[in-house]
């Protein structure tokens, strides 16, 4: 999870930086309204990633509330993932260099949602993952 919060700030530090080698950019890179539809993961993105690593520090710490903020982020992940995926299916666009890495966002939150939010939320009630407050 680590990695992939962190992936959300290089990306669009690399994508801000117009450090996106052509042959590795999605159709119609270039396009206007494409890179709009781009920036506007920014915002569920870097949420995703501020309360991942906001929730790792907490759990570090102890603090009761890392759980919680932890459960966002995958969330957040997840949806990310699953909007870029949509779009690329409604264009009828199947790149395997933007499925690939959308399909794991996607994906990979779900086994984290899951524990964290243990039997119907339960698994947050005393802040710790998985035992249902007991």
């Amino acid at each position: 999870m680590l990695v992939t919060d962190v992936g959300f700030l290089v990306y669009f530090s690399i994508t801000g930086l117009g450090l996106v080698p052509p042959e590795w950019a999605f159709a119609d890179y270039a396009d206007p309204l494409m890179v709009s539809w781009n920036w506007s993961f920014l915002w569920i993105d870097l949420p995703a990633g501020a309360t991942g690593l906001a929730g790792l520090l907490l759990l570090r710490r102890r603090a009761s509330s890392g759980p919680q903020l932890m459960l966002v982020s995958p969330v957040l992940t997840s949806a990310s993932g699953l909007m870029a995926v949509a779009f690329w299916t409604l264009r009828g666009d199947f790149s395997l260099v933007w499925w690939i890495p959308n399909l794991y966002l996607l994906l990979f939150p779900l086994p984290a949602i899951v524990r964290l939010a243990g039997a119907g939320g339960r698994g947050l009630v005393d802040g710790r993952t998985g035992n249902g407050g007991q």
